[in-house]
């Protein structure tokens, strides 16, 4: 033991502050292994309890808060934007606004347990113009029992990663390229994850334009609006006719008369994923005319075209609006 453990001695607090910082900041970097290895070495006293959790929360509240404050002031192009950085897959956005909903932000408790749900969740409560302090205190809680959690599963497991420690001083700069081939790999791993929903993904879309024509030339295309209940409220119009459809009610269900009819389908979130699982399904059962909106109701603003108001919200929109404080 030459080497490592007076490094990680000197530098194991920023080391614990720069990873989660970085973590939450959005670097594909899991922050977790570090937790455990640094509540195992304060067993042994190599690392100081109390100096490890502040710097932990500290990286925490720096990351995520630079997320709120992009979603304060971006809007629904940041969260755009995460999805399309993440290495989760896109419907980050959707499961994130279905627990906010249902939970408001109180989730910030359990988001760094649930892995794509995090950042999102930081940067969704700017979007809803969550008060700062409160996004703080539940991030700081939150925070605690997920560093601290880990690190004391890390304390009570030290027995068996101090070993590994040793090899690893043992194996001297080796151990810093086999640290970096485990990194890869797990980047790898998530990159593969994404692409392999991407490509369930594709499938022909429908232009704004294409669709625009249709309503004009009376052809009565069924429009179908799967966003969120938040995302209808932070932008409450929807195509005039289109129906509402929520996809997490586990009752959802669309009536459609007759398999061919032309159906379009849209939502507000990245590579229109939600639009495209539903229209999968509606494929699969046997409708044969489905396509998802290119770019979405954003597009279809964006070109001029005219939309409608949503006169009603659900009532967990709604509940959400109140713990939003808005």
């Amino acid at each position: 033991m030459h080497d490592l453990f007076p490094l990680i001695a000197e530098y194991g607090v920023f080391a614990i502050f720069a990873n989660v910082f970085l973590t939450q900041a959005g670097a594909p970097l899991p922050a977790v292994p570090t937790l455990l290895v640094a509540g195992a070495l304060t067993a042994n006293g190599t690392l100081p309890w109390l100096d490890l959790l502040p710097a932990a929360l500290t990286g925490a509240l720096l990351g995520d808060g630079l997320w709120y404050l992009a979603g304060r002031r971006y809007g629904r192009h940041v969260m755009a934007l995460l999805c399309r950085l993440s290495l989760s897959p896109d419907s980050c956005v959707r499961r994130t606004r279905t627990q906010f909903e249902r939970w408001g932000a109180p989730m910030l408790l359990i988001a760094k347990f649930v892995p794509g749900l995090s950042t999102v969740s930081s940067a969704l409560l700017g979007t809803t113009r969550t008060p700062f302090s409160t996004f703080a205190l539940y991030d700081l809680l939150g925070s605690a029992l997920w560093a601290a959690g880990w690190m004391l599963v890390g304390r009570g497991a030290h027995d068996s990663i101090d070993p590994l420690l040793t090899r690893l001083d043992q194996l001297g700069g080796r151990a810093v390229v086999l640290v970096a081939l485990l990194v890869a790999v797990y980047v790898a791993a998530r990159w593969l994850q994404r692409w392999r929903f991407r490509k369930m993904l594709e499938m022909v879309r429908i232009s704004p334009e294409e669709l625009h024509t249709l309503i004009e030339s009376g052809e009565a295309p069924v429009i179908i609006d799967v966003r969120a209940g938040s995302s209808r409220m932070s932008q409450p119009h929807r195509i005039p006719g289109a129906m509402l459809y929520d996809m997490s009610a586990k009752d959802a269900s669309v009536e459609i008369d007759g398999p061919d009819r032309e159906i379009v389908i849209y939502c507000a979130c990245p590579n229109e994923a939600s639009a495209v699982m539903l229209a999968r399904t509606l494929m699969g059962r046997g409708f044969k005319r489905v396509r998802p909106l290119h770019g979405g109701i954003d597009a279809w603003m964006e070109l001029g075209y005219g939309v409608e108001h949503v006169v009603s919200v659900t009532p967990a929109a709604l509940a959400a609006a109140e713990a939003a404080g808005g």
